[in-house]
């Protein structure tokens, strides 16, 4: 799913100057070629502040804080790079024959390891890389317990009974083939789960899954506030009215993972995650036209209209989400900002899954 911005659009109408700039990591396509960059969001505008071309679709996006940033293939991808923005400089690792990216990187605190979600393409098993930052080799990988890992995080804090630092990963659960790409096949054999990891050996600490087995779990946020983990489900059924009531959100405490209550019709897919400022989850809708917002406990709050929501944001009690009609804002003033839509699409931006807060750079 990708979302439309035309290149001159304006993000904040020049009344709203309270609302707060920023500078975002986000990924693109523009002109047939792929990108990694950093967006410049004013009061009025918004700029491509830096680019680069990336050979395919990049999805995950982490930025590291000696002012590089790591980007992967989206899933099954075959390369990892490190690109810094300021001097253009890059480094390149490609994958062997025999495994796969699953499209997300996370760094450890101290930026000596970094984590990648994996696919053993012999097995169709899931797997955790654990990589050398300063080379990007592999030093290790773990089992992720799973088929399709996707997204995943390290606890900033205590999440129940887990310590700070354990790695949580998602489970997407759904088996492929290396001969069929992102086709999905045998979702009768659907497993999805999301998982808790020691950071240090990998041991399994945690596991837990959906009394629907065919909601994949996907992407992952952290919320500060109830120190709960978030998570954006797409659901697979084969039954079209199920699947597209079927919830967008779980939440864990660290003792149960459960799925959103009380929710509207959102079509059964949830896009990218993020908390919401104050506690609780935003979840983008992109085939509902939505943003779905929820309390920390998964029960539903209330949704705001945007066409294709996608890719979020969060960052100093702002958050941005993009969309096929602009970007909206949300924090500061009360109410939603939205740009104009796009004069032409054809020289447009259109932008990937996920964004992330620059600190980098000021807006």
């Amino acid at each position: 799913m990708l979302c439309v911005l035309g290149a001159g659009a304006l993000l904040l109408p020049a009344a709203r100057a309270d609302r707060a700039g920023a500078t975002l990591l986000a990924a693109w396509q523009s002109n047939a070629e792929q990108h990694i960059g950093l967006l410049s969001i004013g009061d009025t505008s918004w700029s491509v502040q830096r680019s680069f071309v990336v050979p395919t679709r990049a999805h995950g996006l982490w930025a590291e804080a000696g002012g590089s940033v790591l980007a992967v293939a989206r899933r099954p991808g075959d390369w990892l790079l490190r690109w810094h923005p300021t001097s253009g400089q890059t480094q390149w690792h490609w994958m062997g024959d025999d495994r796969r990216f699953n499209g997300h990187v996370i760094a450890s605190a101290d930026g000596a390891t970094l984590w990648t979600t994996e696919t053993d393409l012999d097995t169709a098993q899931g797997r955790l890389g654990v990589r050398q930052a300063k080379s990007l080799d592999k030093q290790a990988e773990w089992p992720t317990h799973g088929m399709d890992p996707h997204e995943l995080l390290a606890l900033p804090e205590r999440l129940g009974e887990l310590p700070a630092g354990s790695l949580i990963v998602a489970n997407g659960g759904i088996p492929t083939l290396p001969e069929t790409g992102r086709a999905k096949r045998a979702l009768d054999r659907m497993d999805a789960s999301l998982v808790a990891l020691d950071p240090r050996s990998g041991a399994l600490l945690a596991q837990w899954r959906l009394a629907d087995p065919l909601l994949s779990i996907r992407h992952l946020a952290w919320d500060p506030v109830s120190r709960r983990v978030g998570v954006a489900l797409q659901a697979e059924h084969p039954d079209l009215p199920t699947r597209q009531r079927a919830p967008v959100l779980a939440v864990c405490d660290g003792n149960s993972l459960r799925a959103a209550t009380e929710q509207p019709t959102l079509m059964g897919y949830g896009g990218d995650i993020c908390a919401r400022p104050g506690g609780g989850f935003v979840v983008s809708c992109p085939r509902a036209h939505r943003l779905a917002l929820f309390g920390a406990d998964a029960r539903w709050h209330h949704d705001q209209p945007h066409q294709e929501a996608y890719a979020l944001a969060k960052r100093a009690g702002h958050w941005w989400a993009s969309g096929s009609e602009g970007v909206l804002q949300m924090g500061g003033a009360p109410g939603p900002v939205v740009a104009s839509a796009a004069a032409s699409v054809s020289a447009g931006v259109r932008f990937d899954n996920h964004w992330q807060g620059w600190p980098g750079l000021s807006g």
